[in-house]
């Protein structure tokens, strides 16, 4: 990637187990292969555990805004609170996504991201006779999903993944690129984890090598 400035990586984390995370041991490789191409990069950190809830202050600033009105006094603080979210995605080359899968789809924190990103003027317009358009292009984005029993190729009863259709679907509506994902599925301790844990890992080494050397999209 080539830039008048540092490439800035926004790292979006959504699993409560820290260091025991396998999806967050994918995230530092693939973190780790874009530092050594690009040295002076800036990776910024976001635990989507720590996020405010999107409650009832933020929605009532959200409904101002859509209606062309002030955003009222008494959800100034959570909706500046909002705005400070979007401004990191919107100042990220290059967004990462750490997540388990939980129950078929993503963890709600990460649910809680998106509802706090995904804001009019912010993420996205609206055109009464064209519809929705992404205001956020210009970055590509890549996430690291695990899941304990799901794998690809498994029955139904084994569980499904619901969780990367969701993201991507996302991603492509508020207009950044789905540069691809890594899976570790399952994580379920079988006699072959370790070997599966060292391709995803590699897998992670190369999907960040090659964002790396991608040219900047903006």
């Amino acid at each position: 990637m080539t830039s008048a400035t540092a490439p800035r990586l926004l790292l979006v984390t959504a699993s409560p187990r820290g260091d025991r995370s396998y999806s967050a041991t994918l995230a530092d490789a693939l973190i780790g292969a874009y530092a050594a191409e690009q040295p002076e990069a800036i990776v910024d950190r976001l635990d989507a555990f720590a996020l405010a809830p999107f409650a009832a202050r933020a929605t009532a600033a959200k409904d101002a805004v859509i209606a062309g009105d002030a955003v009222p006094d008494d959800s100034a603080a959570e909706w500046e609170g909002v705005q400070a979210v979007a401004r990191r995605v919107a100042d990220a080359d290059v967004l990462v996504f750490a997540a388990p899968i939980w129950n078929h789809s993503i963890p709600w924190a990460l649910k809680l991201f998106i509802d706090t990103v995904t804001q009019p003027g912010l993420a996205f317009g609206f055109d009464p006779a064209e519809g929705y358009h992404g205001l956020l292009g210009g970055r590509r984005a890549a996430a690291l999903l695990t899941s304990a029993v799901y794998a690809p190729g498994v029955g139904p009863e084994f569980g499904t993944d619901e969780a990367w259709p969701y993201l991507r679907g996302w991603l492509e509506f508020v207009g950044i690129e789905p540069a691809g994902a890594v899976r570790l599925q399952p994580t379920y301790p079988t006699p072959d984890l370790d070997e599966r844990l060292a391709r995803a890992l590699e897998e992670a080494r190369a999907l960040g090598a090659s964002l790396a050397a991608q040219p900047a999209l903006r």
